[in-house]
């Protein structure tokens, strides 16, 4: 297995979104993840068939989810987090009363084998410390001809940048996201780069989305071993050295982000007034 990034670890993620929790919505989304770029991925997921059973994994505040019932009135959303305070954050959107929310890890869903026609992931990859057990995952709860939708950064190209981003979370290359897919058993796999909210040029690879089927000669997902790290794990003197170090590093590189992105947005809102 790869390196670990400071912050691709569970207890580090809970504790991160305990805090970024409450400024997500306001501060995170209008610069990282917008709506057109939902709207953009979401076309892979095909969700206007109508009566689907939706899971939504590393759901968060529901900006997501929002997007996936406005498409679908009538589907049947589940959120899951791991986050308790991202969860609550979610309440506060009318729209997604009706969606069962689940405290769960993306690597160990607790629900049956084929519960699910659609199994939908919008930034939640960079915090899997062993993203392929995640898509394993998501092959085994989706139904046959069930469609699989995995939205995520891709490894800026810029030197800083991609040195903030090694540091903090996982930022996949484009054919780690096709090959943890295609090692699940998905087939058919349509992809979708997505442009940075701040760029107007189609060229630019900021996201990915990636939708797979899983049909019925989908391959048995690739096997892995035991899981790597277990949230409930007693902290040890130890593990809450090692925890406190990688929280405090890997929160200031991530908190770089934010006035790296403000900046770029108001290059960019500069740019269309001129």
């Amino acid at each position: 297995m790869g390196r670990m990034r400071l912050i691709q670890h569970k207890k580090e993620a809970y504790w991160f979104y305990s805090v970024l929790s409450r400024l997500y919505d306001k501060f995170v989304n209008p610069l990282f993840w917008t709506v057109p770029m939902r709207e953009a991925a979401l076309d892979l997921a095909e969700l206007e068939m109508g009566g689907l059973e939706v899971l939504d994994v590393g759901a968060g505040t529901g900006f997501t989810t929002a997007g996936i019932i406005a498409r679908a009135p009538d589907t049947q959303i589940t959120m899951i987090d791991q986050s308790p305070h991202q969860l609550a954050r979610s309440r506060a959107r009318f729209a997604l009363t009706p969606c069962e929310r689940v405290l769960g890890d993306a690597e160990d869903l607790p629900f049956a084998d084929e519960s699910f026609d659609r199994w939908v992931s919008a930034g939640s990859i960079e915090y899997w410390p062993e993203p392929q057990r995640a898509m394993n995952e998501a092959h085994r709860v989706l139904k046959r001809g069930g469609l699989a939708l995995l939205i995520g950064p891709l490894r800026p190209e810029h030197p800083v940048a991609r040195r903030l981003a090694d540091t903090w979370m996982l930022f996949p290359e484009e054919h780690e996201y096709r090959e943890w897919m295609e090692n699940a058993g998905f087939v058919d796999l349509r992809t979708r780069i997505l442009a940075a909210p701040w760029e107007t040029e189609s060229t630019s690879r900021y996201a990915i989305a990636l939708a797979g089927t899983k049909t019925e000669q989908s391959a048995p997902a690739m096997l892995v071993g035991a899981k790597r790290e277990n949230a409930n794990e007693r902290m040890t003197p130890v593990r809450a050295a090692r925890f406190a170090a990688r929280f405090g590093v890997g929160s200031l590189a991530g908190a770089a982000f934010v006035p790296i992105g403000a900046a770029l947005m108001l290059r960019s809102k500069l740019r269309e007034r001129a």
